[in-house]
């Protein structure tokens, strides 16, 4: 794991050979007297950003579809969940067994239609009962359906959460021609505002429309931060393209023109597509 910088010795399996247990032990030594020296001086704190890496790397390897990296990957994010919780036992607050219990309770609770006696006919109805079932649990201190949205998540995906935690209660066009057109208000709207020449007008009415593309990718079931990343990663791939082509006629991006690097990015473009169809893909 990337936050354990210390050699430690071998631990030995348990008799019952519970692996999960071994680990909580392992991280148990780490942070004890005479344990590693940069595990001992971590808090909650300092290792936030140690999680946040973590779980990208999970979505990484889920995107690339690499078992063995996402196998990785997932080992990694659970040695920060249990390298936090021994810092919390230390502090005397909560162990690793009571996060395990209480989130056992949580989802014994919010599937009423497994664990109890709801009925329900599909996947959209359970979504339904969860938000319910969560509202009313958290409602003393999250005023708001809404307010259980992490403040620090990446704006597209912000957006996202937020409007299906609304759709989820009932809040949401029935269709997404309803999501087409409020599109089309929006482009109007950015239009007028553009022709203003406000800066927080045009800023404000920019944001409408990101917002609305958002909902767009909701109804079709893409992923927006997925989407926008595969297409920065195109974008990189075809301007490095223009780079390396350039490079090779021994010129610079201020030697050419616009039409010759249009006409590069066209060449990197077909390219790709003939990769894609399964073709031979050399060129002279």
């Amino acid at each position: 794991m990337k936050t354990n910088k210390c050699k430690t010795k071998k631990i030995e399996p348990s008799e019952k050979n519970n692996r999960f247990e071994d680990l909580v032990s392992l991280f148990a030594r780490l942070r004890a007297p005479g344990g590693c020296p940069w595990d001992r001086a971590q808090d909650h704190r300092s290792l936030k950003p140690y999680i946040i890496e973590e779980a990208y790397e999970v979505v990484e390897a889920i995107e690339e579809r690499d078992p063995k990296k996402l196998k990785e990957e997932l080992g990694d994010l659970l040695g920060q969940v249990i390298f936090n919780a021994q810092i919390a036992k230390e502090d005397g607050l909560f162990d690793i067994e009571e996060v395990i219990s209480g989130q056992m309770e949580k989802m014994t609770r919010r599937h009423p239609h497994i664990f109890g006696r709801t009925k329900v006919k599909d996947a959209a109805e359970v979504l339904l009962n969860w938000e319910q079932i969560k509202y009313r649990e958290k409602k003393k201190e999250r005023p708001s359906a809404l307010d259980g949205v992490p403040k620090h998540l990446p704006a597209l995906l912000k957006a996202h959460r937020i409007q299906d935690k609304a759709a989820r209660l009932g809040f949401d066009w029935e269709h997404i021609d309803g999501a087409f057109a409020k599109l089309e208000e929006e482009l109007q709207e950015f239009s007028k505002a553009y022709a203003g020449g406000k800066k927080k007008e045009i800023t404000d009415e920019l944001g409408d429309i990101l917002f609305t593309l958002v909902n767009l990718s909701r109804f079709l079931n893409v992923d927006p931060e997925g989407a926008l990343r595969g297409t920065i990663d195109k974008f990189t791939s075809r301007f490095q393209h223009i780079e390396k082509s350039l490079k090779k006629s021994k010129k610079s991006f201020k030697d050419a023109s616009l039409d010759e690097m249009e006409a590069l990015w066209q060449q990197s473009k077909k390219k790709n597509r003939t990769k894609k169809s399964g073709k031979n893909t050399r060129t002279r």
